[in-house]
């Protein structure tokens, strides 16, 4: 949530490619935005509520110029979305942007108010900026160093001075920020897609760190002055793949490039002579494997819904078992863990601050600790003993799609590679399982087959109030993203249970006006998701049935199908998602909603 953007160069104007880096942030979710920048006049400020457009229009008729400057979009936490309340904030000389919670922030207030200090928002982020001019003495870099030792919370900061014109200071705690490496000229920003038009040599901010940017060079300390090294790394994705690429929605775009995302995932993990898996990151031996006594996975949201698919998946194959629990829930409580325990956190973004103080709490107890994330250089990536990235590429439709389709692939691999060490799986199973798995995304692309047959049914859904999703074993997880994904972008109250228990509740929600939209492909449990498929009809329900090449006596059943390739059934779940995103997706522009910024979302959420 929010977005920090920011340059500093020697060659001329930077306002206009900043509005264009807080474009590219747009999918983290906003609801405010603004600019600051020094240049001839002075320091000025630009802020808006609403989209960047309002910021742009208002930019139009007011230019700001500079050669430094600093922006900014707000997802509102304290205080309403208003211009006041919009960053930057400014005091005096002064400008601060913010990402982040600060939790002390009501007591310095105060101290801050007694000394003179007059608030002009509802903000903790204003408290930045008065704290900062409190203990400036001519020396930017200085007086944030100082301020930063009394903040407690999160926090990615950037903050300009008036009298400092070709200077930009930022600090992290918590909270990403990124440094873009030019000639003449730096960038800042909370996520690498902001810099992709400007550079590919990116610096990652360490929690600690003060950074002081300037057109030559870059300078990083930590709150004491101490210098600390940082690499610069390269991005090896281009500007342009975070374009939409001819799609009408990034979402659809990001849909349709899920048979590549498992090729990704997969790509250089199986060694080609022997069948091995090699999971880069992943460094535990197989008798640390075979050591391990449980599997604990924390995660939120459609990553809660992928660790619940690889909960199956490494029961299965691994014979281990397997606890998935919601990272929000855990980290309020002292969770049962030790030294012969793995903790999986989740993390598309790798910033989820739920999450990360979830694999804090489980470092802390001593559990050997992974990370699943799409973010190489994220904070939750460096956090952990162990790694393994879902390389699915930006995602910047806030409706995770192919994010979760690369986190099911990494946990299939991980569930054959604990399978293979722990004994579960001889040679040729595993080689059986991993050819399935490299031949998977041709049974993807057949599944996108289906974008106009859902767009048809999404015709129908699109007047629903409410709908009913029903999944039995790997496919109750799937049940629950489909439902999700239909709330998040089309505002249709949607519910993901398991079929068995239908009958426990929901089947009194039932009646020819709720559709229902069962997973039921081929499985163990087929016949007993035929029986369900009937009760609901029985009472009236439209039924939507996602069903396996073949299945005749089901589609008689069904209102509508959609019909799916045959795979196996631990592989279910990858291809049987494609055809609720695809319902998902059509329902919402059927509705005129913003497919790729639903209302209230956003796409990294750094705050508890």
């Amino acid at each position: 949530m929010c977005g920090i953007v920011g340059c500093t160069s020697r060659t001329g104007e930077v306002v206009p490619g900043l509005v264009e880096s807080l474009k590219r942030l747009e999918y983290r979710g906003y609801d405010s935005s603004g600019i600051a920048a020094i240049g001839e006049r002075g320091l000025g400020i630009v802020r808006r509520v609403g989209k960047i457009r309002e910021l742009e229009s208002e930019l139009a008729v007011a230019p700001l110029t500079g050669s430094t400057a600093i922006g900014h979009t707000r997802w509102a936490t304290h205080g309403s979305p208003t211009e006041a309340n919009a960053h930057p904030h400014r005091v005096g000389k002064l400008v601060v942007v913010h990402n982040g919670i600060i939790e002390n922030y009501l007591e310095l207030r105060e101290e801050l108010t007694q000394r003179g200090a007059r608030f002009q928002s509802e903000t903790d982020t204003e408290v930045v900026a008065h704290l900062v001019q409190a203990l400036w003495q001519g020396d930017l870099v200085a007086a944030v160093r100082s301020a930063v030792k009394r903040l407690h919370g999160s926090f990615a900061l950037a903050l300009l001075h008036e009298d400092a014109p070709d200077l930009i200071v930022a600090a992290r705690r918590d909270s990403p920020l990124v440094i873009g490496v030019g000639e003449g000229a730096h960038w800042l920003a909370s996520d690498v897609p902001a810099l992709l038009p400007w550079t590919r040599r990116i610096i990652y901010l360490e929690d600690g760190d003060v950074a002081a940017l300037r057109p030559e060079r870059v300078d990083v300390t930590d709150a004491e002055g101490v210098a600390r090294a940082r690499a610069v790394a390269e991005i090896t994705w281009s500007a342009e793949m975070a374009e939409k690429a001819g799609f009408p929605h990034f979402m659809l775009k990001e849909i349709h490039e899920q048979p590549a995302t498992v090729s990704n995932a997969l790509l250089g993990r199986i060694a080609e002579n022997s069948g091995a898996i090699v999971l880069d990151g992943f460094a535990l031996s197989d008798a640390e494997l075979r050591s391990l006594r449980r599997i604990c996975i924390v995660a939120c949201g459609t990553s809660w819904h992928a660790g619940q698919v690889g909960r199956f998946l490494l029961e299965e194959d691994a014979g281990i078992p397997v606890e998935v629990d919601y990272a929000s829930e855990m980290i309020h409580r002292e969770p049962l863990l030790a030294k012969d325990d793995l903790l999986i956190a989740i993390s598309q973004s790798g910033e989820t601050a739920d999450t990360r103080a979830a694999l804090k709490k489980g470092r802390e107890a001593g559990a050997r600790t992974l990370v699943i994330t799409n973010v190489a250089g994220s904070s939750m990536a460096r956090d952990a003993a162990h790694v393994l990235l879902t390389y699915a590429g930006p995602e910047i439709g806030v409706a995770s799609t192919k994010a979760f389709m690369g986190q099911l692939t990494v946990l299939a691999l991980l569930a054959l590679r604990l399978g293979a060490a722990r004994g579960r799986l001889d040679q040729k199973t595993l080689a059986r399982r991993l050819h399935e798995l490299k031949t998977l995304p041709h049974a993807l692309e057949q599944a996108l087959a289906l974008s106009d047959a859902a767009k048809d049914i999404a015709g129908e859904l699109a007047a629903a109030r409410d709908a009913l999703y029903l999944g039995r074993g790997l496919n109750y997880p799937i049940a629950l993203e489909g439902a999700l994904k239909l709330k998040e972008i089309s505002y249709i109250h949607a519910e993901g249970y398991p079929a068995g228990e239908m009958k426990h509740g929901p089947i009194a929600l039932i009646d020819p006006s709720m559709p229902v939209i069962a997973i039921a492909t081929e499985s163990v449990t087929s016949a007993l998701m035929s029986g369900n498929v009937e009760e609901a009809r029985a009472r009236g329900a439209r039924v939507i049935g996602i069903v396996s090449t073949g299945e005749e006596r089901l589609m008689k059943s069904c209102w509508r199908t959609l019909v799916v390739p045959r795979v196996p059934e631990a592989l279910s779940p990858f291809v049987n998602i494609i055809p609720l995103q695809l319902l998902a997706y059509w329902t919402a522009v059927i509705r005129g909603s913003d497919v790729d910024q639903p209302r209230n979302l956003a796409k990294t959420v750094t705050v508890q």
